[in-house]
């Protein structure tokens, strides 16, 4: 990305309350963002979701990025963004967590955006535990 990059923007897209729910944690955790953007697909009958992504679209500039988080790969929702992808400060990732979305809207903004997201990716398939089974083996080490 271009050096004069100096703002994230994110989308949180999701089918249903989803996204509300994330933000509500993301509030909790990191503050209010003001860059933060919702989408809840249908949930209103006649609302449109490329209507909502276009919206958003719009609220970003050329030399501001941004990022995508979506609920399930291959899902209506990422299927409908998937055709911004190509657009070089658009950044989609699908299948989030919570642990993942904090690390990326906390990332420096002078890190490469690509860099951020894989090494978040990483770090956040780290969180994904069975923890019965963790605390199983924790156990039976101790014994």
């Amino acid at each position: 990305m271009e050096d004069n990059v100096n703002t994230r923007k994110f989308l949180i897209a999701t089918h249903g309350t989803l996204a509300s729910g994330v933000k509500s944690s993301l509030d909790i955790i990191t503050g209010a963002n003001d860059n933060l953007f919702l989408i809840q697909a249908y949930l209103e009958e006649n609302k449109s979701l490329e209507e909502e992504i276009l919206s958003i679209l719009e609220k970003v500039d050329d030399n501001e990025e941004l990022i995508v988080f979506s609920d399930l790969l291959g899902g209506s929702v990422t299927n409908q963004i998937l055709q911004y992808g190509l657009r070089p400060n658009v950044h989609i990732v699908s299948g989030f967590n919570l642990a993942l979305v904090i690390e990326i809207l906390l990332a420096d903004t002078k890190i490469d955006i690509e860099q951020v997201i894989k090494e978040s990716i990483e770090n956040a398939k780290e969180q994904m535990v069975y923890v019965n089974k963790l605390l199983t083996t924790q156990h039976n080490d101790n014994d």
